[in-house]
């Protein structure tokens, strides 16, 4: 039997069906039970390219790595359907993905929805006229056409779906700053082509049973240039006030419980690192929005739901777009003189929670015959409100200082870093000839390599700070300055405590492997030749008397010695890129 909301919204949604095939989606004709393969993507991104030529361009931006063609297209009523064009006329560009975790797929067949309807003049009246809406349907497309029943079996619907990762096994929305995927590179060229004022990420979420229907995170509010979180914390407002306004139940933040499984943990807020959608756009001085849709509600009122979220991003950017673009300029004349100021690389927020009123269902919380643990159930024909600890006050927790001019890259690293820093639209420069003065070096004191695999990279973890050192490069070294609008990128990159860094990712993690040893037998005619300087002798003693570890270890006994011989390698955890105060 149909549920009361799912047949409302299913009669509500039906005389849709009845609109030019052409134009509307297997998912349209379906009532919104089903979504089409990837294959209705191309047809009908040609299909409204054909039927509006002065207003819709059709675009191919990437192949993927099964050969499939990825799409985009290029909507606007004001006849700039060029970068180029969009930027002479000042005109802000909107990117939203869809199906980025293609068993997701809410957006896709929500988008052409609203494509559909804005350009027949049924909504988002006149919004066109003045944004740009550069609309990909299927971010993740090889994974799309990993189509099967229960791809999402905590999810109501479609019928079939996509799979989360790409043909290789990516996840997309972990691939945002490294940049492994192809998929990724693809994207990233769109990204630098247009240069978008907001970009929208379109999901369904995973997660426990309770009435509230979508959540709307958007950065910068928390995170970012003072000013442009302004115009973040204006438009999820605004898009939250209409959705209400529309009946849904939004939320401003993710609905993923503290300790997972128990509702009576709470919520906890804060800023995503880089390898999300949404804390990536943060660091190029625009609007990131994620938008997850409730994975229990039915496909029709997701669908219905996502499409309500679309025409309000666009009716909100195309009234206020003007100022925050202007907001956005401002924030990349700010980035290019962070030098030498306190920049944080994680947000955390406080301990302290401040109760709120969440829209639940009953549920209890049983030890499992099955699995034998702690296990919630919900009853759905029973709302009820949760009063639940809500952690929102965010806070800066990792700041480090700005390099005083920028970053060197020895050339031993230079043709990759160049590589991931183009990709990015980082500026950088190649020295021509070598370079040799103080510099400041990372070393550090601890390192530890990731027990698994993590996105197909085995990460890094280390404790440690800059130290003003004697050093130098060769030619052929990269120069990556701090004065550029991208200079929060440059910093999540090639900061080494940044969480998505290219060092926490594992691209450094030669650096920090011990290759050179010495045998113990020379270890200890080194360390009795040493121990008859007072002050060394004074030292080892003192450390076997304080650190009980040390003294009950005989290779650290012996390293001891080792670390203070010519031979040691003084190379061993020395990060390899360094920063610099002047110019080389």
């Amino acid at each position: 039997m149909l549920r009361p909301l799912y047949a409302t919204l299913l009669l509500a949604l039906a005389p849709l069906a009845h609109a030019g095939e052409a134009l509307t989606t297997v998912s349209e004709r379906s009532g919104f039970i089903e979504t089409g393969r990837y294959d209705e993507v191309p047809a009908l991104c040609d299909a409204f390219a054909r039927q509006y030529p002065k207003a819709v361009r059709c675009t191919t931006f990437g192949t993927t790595p099964e050969g499939r063609p990825m799409k985009a297209l290029v909507v606007s009523t004001s006849g700039a359907l060029t970068p180029e064009l969009a930027q002479r006329r000042g005109l802000p560009v909107v990117l939203m993905q869809g199906g980025i975790h293609a068993g997701e797929i809410d957006g896709k067949d929500a988008g052409f929805l609203a494509l559909r309807e804005a350009l027949e003049g049924k909504a988002a009246a006149g919004a066109l006229d003045k944004v740009v809406w550069v609309f990909v349907p299927v971010f993740n497309v090889d994974g799309h056409e990993r189509f099967a029943a229960w791809n999402r079996p905590n999810q109501r619907g479609p019928k079939e779906m996509g799979w989360r990762t790409t043909a290789q096994n990516f996840n997309l929305n972990r691939d945002y700053v490294k940049a492994d995927a192809p998929e990724m590179r693809a994207m990233l060229q769109l990204v630098d082509r247009w240069d978008p004022l907001v970009a929208v990420d379109l999901h369904a979420t995973n997660g426990a049973q309770f009435e509230h229907d979508i959540s709307i995170q958007v950065e910068p509010v928390h995170a970012g240039d003072a000013g442009l979180r302004k115009a973040g914390l204006a438009l999820r407002t605004a898009v939250i006030e209409d959705l209400a306004e529309q009946g849904s139940l939004p939320l401003p933040y993710y609905p993923s419980f503290v300790v997972y499984d128990d509702p009576a943990s709470g919520f906890e807020d804060g800023v995503p690192p880089p390898r999300f959608s949404h804390g990536y756009f943060l660091l190029r001085n625009r609007i990131g929005m994620l938008v997850e849709t409730h994975s229990w509600k039915e496909y029709p009122v997701r669908v219905r739901i996502t499409r309500n979220t679309v025409v309000s991003v666009l009716e909100q950017v195309a009234e206020h777009g003007k100022d925050w673009l202007a907001s956005a300029k401002q924030a990349d004349a700010a980035a290019a003189q962070l030098a030498g100021k306190p920049e944080p690389l994680t947000y955390a927020a406080a301990p302290t929670a401040r109760t709120v009123d969440f829209r639940g269902y009953a549920y209890t919380r049983t030890l499992s015959d099955v699995s034998g643990a702690l296990m919630t159930r919900y009853d759905e024909t029973a709302p009820q409100i949760w009063k639940v600890p809500l952690k929102d006050d965010i806070h800066p927790d990792v700041i480090v200082d700005a390099p005083g001019a920028g970053y060197l890259v020895p050339a031993a690293h230079a043709a990759w870093v160049a590589d991931v820093l183009k990709a990015h639209g980082v500026e950088y420069r190649l020295l021509g000839k070598p370079w040799q003065g103080d510099a400041e070096a990372f070393r550090a004191d601890a390192s530890s390599f990731g027990d698994t695999s993590v996105e197909s990279r085995q990460r890094l973890t280390v404790e440690g700070r800059w130290k003003t050192e004697a050093r130098s490069v060769p030619g052929g070294s990269l120069f990556v300055p701090i004065a550029q609008s991208k200079s929060r990128l440059a910093m999540a990159l090639l900061e080494p405590l940044a969480p998505d860094s290219l060092l926490a990712w594992g691209r450094f993690n030669n650096a920090f492997e011990r290759k050179e040893y010495m045998e113990d037998y020379v270890a200890e005619a080194v360390a009795r030749e040493m121990l008859r300087d007072p002050a060394v002798k004074a030292e080892f003693e003192q450390r076997i008397r304080d650190d009980k570890a040390f003294a009950e270890s005989a290779s650290a006994r012996l390293e001891f010695f080792h670390r203070r011989h010519p031979s040691w390698d003084e190379r061993y955890q020395l990060y390899p890129v360094l920063r610099v105060d002047r110019i080389p």
